[in-house]
Parts: structure tokens; C-alpha cells; sequence
């Protein structure tokens, strides 16, 4: 169930496949770091018990309201963008123009952070779990944050590597306001979802 989540494209993946296209996969590790972290810290809460964040909850609902907000709010940042270039540049070389690895890191936080599907979601696994000795939810958990931001690196490798950057430079316009249409759509999604 946990593959499936994380083959499953959300904010999160279109977040890293437009860092990595735009501005290689190594500034795009740390929106990877920031999603791994944020999903350690739900895996926590439910492996703590905590079911503070159900369905029917104040904090599930702000969290909804806060999520679909900032995917609005960066949504149109990116429909609007002029398009970003691309500099395919060698390792190791600065992008002025590309967010540091400590802001794609804290997007990555606030990104996967506002997420209540991810909340949800390690809830309902660790429900499953509770009768489950306390080191085996221990690796479980360590596994899931390991496979997220495993299977991250990878989408962002394969989306970074110079090859493909350079096939994407000339339409560099349109991903951004694709992407920014998808996070829209997203956000429209939360909000008529919280709605019901």
C-alpha cells in the first residue's frame, strides 16, 4: 500500500520533477530531504499514538485548508511564470537562479507538511500495525522514510540528468504553467474535497 502511495504523482512529485528539470537533481535532493523529513514526523505521530489528525478534526481541517492554499498560492506562481532558464551546467557548478539547498529543503517540509493525505495515510498503516511488536513498527517506519526519499532521489536523478534538462530547456514556459495547472487542480480537488 505504501509503494503504491509513492508511485502515485502528487504536489510532491511535481514539486521535485520541476526543481530537478530546471535546476538539476542535486537542488532537487533537497526538496526530497524536506518530503522524507516531513513524512518521518507523520510516521511519528501515528507510531506515538497521536490521532490528533482524523477526518472529522480541527487540525485535519486546518491542515486541508492550509495545503490547498499553498498549492493555490504556488499553483499561480507558476502559471504566471515567464518560464525559468534552464542552464544544463557541470557539476558542482552555482545557479544563481535556483533556490538554495536549505530553501528546497524547508519547500519540501511545507510541501509534503500540508499534505493531509500523508497524515491519513500513516495513520491507517500504523492502525494496521498496532498489534505489531514496537521494534517491528520501528523498521517499519525507517523503511517508509527511507523508501520515500529513496524513490524521490530517483524521479529526481531521472528528471535532473543533463540529457533531459536540455530536452525540456526549450519548454521550459510550458512546464512551468503545466505544473502550475496541475498544482491548481490539485488544490481545487482539497478544496471541494473539504467542502463535503
Amino acid at each position: 500500500m505504501h509503494f503504491l502511495a509513492l508511485l502515485s504523482p502528487g504536489p510532491d512529485f511535481f514539486l521535485i520533477v520541476r526543481t530537478a528539470l530546471l535546476h538539476g537533481w542535486r537542488r532537487a535532493s533537497g526538496i526530497c530531504a524536506g518530503v522524507a523529513l516531513a513524512n518521518g514526523l507523520f510516521i511519528a505521530l501515528a507510531w506515538a499514538g497521536l490521532s490528533a489528525v482524523q477526518p472529522d478534526s480541527m487540525l485535519y481541517t486546518a491542515l486541508q485548508w492550509g495545503g490547498c492554499g499553498y498549492l493555490a498560492w504556488l499553483g499561480m506562481r507558476l502559471v504566471r511564470s515567464p518560464g525559468t532558464p534552464v542552464t544544463v551546467q557541470a557539476p558542482g557548478a552555482a545557479d544563481a537562479l535556483a533556490p538554495g539547498w536549505p530553501q528546497a529543503l524547508r519547500m519540501g517540509l511545507i510541501n509534503a507538511l500540508l499534505n493531509p493525505k500523508n497524515a491519513l495515510s500513516y495513520a491507517s498503516l500504523f492502525t494496521l500495525l498496532a498489534s505489531s511488536p514496537g521494534y517491528l513498527q520501528a523498521i517499519c517506519g525507517v523503511w517508509m522514510v527511507c523508501a520515500v526519499l529513496g524513490w524521490d532521489l530517483l524521479v529526481a536523478a531521472a528528471a535532473g540528468h543533463p540529457v533531459v534538462m536540455r530536452r525540456f530547456a526549450r519548454h521550459v514556459g510550458r512546464l512551468e504553467r503545466a505544473t502550475g495547472a496541475v498544482l491548481l487542480a490539485l488544490a481545487a480537488g482539497m478544496a471541494i474535497n473539504a467542502l463535503r
